[in-house]
């Protein structure tokens, strides 16, 4: 086959896979073509893709598949009208460590974690980012943990070997938290020192909402009022 023609038959398949696509998947299609004329294919178009193009040959997941480069992600994701999927700090920290420690079993998990991992372990399985690999010969043979091909995809991942530093996975988890929310701080109370200085401030708002002044209260109009004193009568009597 015309190389030219074996470059053209591999895009199609590729982009009407709509996933990774190994090279056995691919040998098995084209039954008549060697392996390494594919792999050589394979390689040549991966280079000629990368030239700065809408569309980039990647291998991922043990695979061969056509993807957008990820400065585009949010022209695309406008396009689908779609969020991505996020993984929350708890949700990150667990598939870490199923991916380096696996296989691992969930007790091992919640020991290195400290904390139950039973339902992020169920989030991880329903979103096929991990999945049931077998039972451990240990007391009560517990079910121990692994990635899937849809983990190294999700993360662009060629393979386990392409995982990164467990310094970048921590940087991508305090990336993936979110910051604490800022509550307004309450008005300070009065303190009983303030109080003591004041002992008649409760007594004046509460007299003003009844509509009655308080009963120390100083009224300058009380004095002006008051009635004249009354007369000596001292005199009168010594008359």
């Amino acid at each position: 086959m015309e190389e030219e023609r074996l470059k053209a038959i591999l895009e199609s398949l590729l982009f009407a896979a709509g996933e990774p696509v190994s090279l056995a998947r691919l040998a098995a299609v084209l039954d008549n073509v060697p392996k390494e004329a594919i792999r050589k294919a394979l390689n040549e178009m991966t280079l000629a893709y990368a030239g700065g193009r809408g569309i980039a040959l990647e291998q991922v997941a043990g695979g061969y598949q056509l993807r957008t480069p990820k400065e585009h992600a949010l022209y695309v994701r406008k396009l689908l009208a779609a969020k991505p999927p996020r993984l929350t700090r708890p949700l990150l920290e667990t598939v870490a460590i199923v991916a380096y420690r696996q296989p691992i079993t969930r007790p091992e998990i919640e020991q290195l974690r400290g904390v139950d991992s039973g339902g992020v372990l169920e989030t991880l399985l329903e979103r096929r980012l991990i999945k049931i690999a077998g039972r451990k010969e240990a007391p009560g043979r517990p079910l121990i943990y692994a990635t899937t091909p849809e983990f190294l995809e999700a993360f662009s991942l060629k393979d386990l070997e392409s995982l990164p530093d467990l310094s970048e996975f921590r940087e991508v988890q305090d990336a993936a938290e979110p910051a604490p929310e800022q509550t307004p701080e309450a008005p300070a109370e009065p303190s009983p020192e303030q109080l003591e200085l004041n002992p008649s401030a409760e007594s004046a708002e509460a007299a003003s909402a009844e509509g009655t002044a308080p009963a120390d209260a100083h009224d300058p109009q009380s004095e002006t009022q008051e009635s004249p004193p009354e007369p000596d009568r001292r005199d009168d009597e010594a008359t």
